[in-house]
């Protein structure tokens, strides 16, 4: 079933023809202050009281669906923030096409698609791949906040950051079921309304490890973001 495109009149958003070369984050925003990344912003809950909290950085919302990235538009044209743009971009295509090593200050992911079949599993967003990718764009001492209500997804996360010497631990275990000033997703906040619990990391990137070289893959055009070939509002 074709996803009907909704079009999204907003400051806020960036369409997806704006990647169609790196973007130019200061003229975006019309400052230099840390960008900040939230993939998989769903209605907006969460980037909008972040992003209120957080008034002296960027942040780029994305998401994959149209309308959750209208509604994350109208949370945020109300609130009168400006320190969000929103774009429908899938991660690894944003990284790859949009922005440039070391240029994140923090990355936040709540609860992506946990693919619960073992036949699927391969199909998680956060995996060793992805981890290894995103550490070259996160800046030195980058922050990356991982929530989940799935709890085999976040021991797998855990058990793979851990082998990966560039992410430390910032809990007092791996996983935590409470993050203290931790801002809930309006899918979060059901489960947690229900009594079932979130699994809360937070890793930050070693700033004594230098940013290597590395070849960028081509990101093709996948099951995820095959819209962005007829998409170009």
């Amino acid at each position: 079933m074709v996803q009907r495109i909704i079009p999204i009149q907003s400051p806020n958003y960036l369409p997806p023809k704006a990647l169609e070369q790196r973007l130019d984050i200061t003229g975006i925003f019309g400052n230099s202050n840390p960008l900040a990344l939230e993939i998989g912003c769903g209605t907006g809950h969460f980037i909008l009281e972040l992003a209120t909290s957080q008034p002296q950085t960027n942040f780029l919302a994305i998401d994959i669906y149209n309308k959750g990235c209208l509604k994350t538009c109208r949370k945020l044209d109300s609130a009168g923030l400006s320190n969000v743009r929103v774009l429908r971009a899938e991660a690894r295509f944003l990284l790859f096409n949009g922005l440039t090593p070391a240029s994140l200050s923090a990355v936040y992911i709540n609860c992506p698609d946990p693919w619960p079949k073992k036949r699927h599993r391969q199909r998680r967003l956060v995996n060793r791949e992805f981890l290894d990718i995103l550490c070259h764009f996160l800046s030195g001492g980058g922050e990356l906040f991982f929530a989940t209500d799935v709890e085999d997804y976040a021991r797998d996360v855990a058990d793979t950051l851990r082998d990966l010497p560039v992410y430390h631990n910032q809990l007092a275990t791996e996983i935590s079921l409470q993050l203290p000033g931790y801002p809930s997703s309006k899918y979060m906040q059901r489960f947690l309304e229900q009594g079932q619990p979130i699994y809360y990391q937070h890793h930050q990137r070693d700033p004594a490890l230098p940013h290597r070289k590395f070849t960028e893959p081509i990101v093709q055009h996948g099951f995820r973001n095959s819209w962005q070939k007829t998409d170009h509002g």
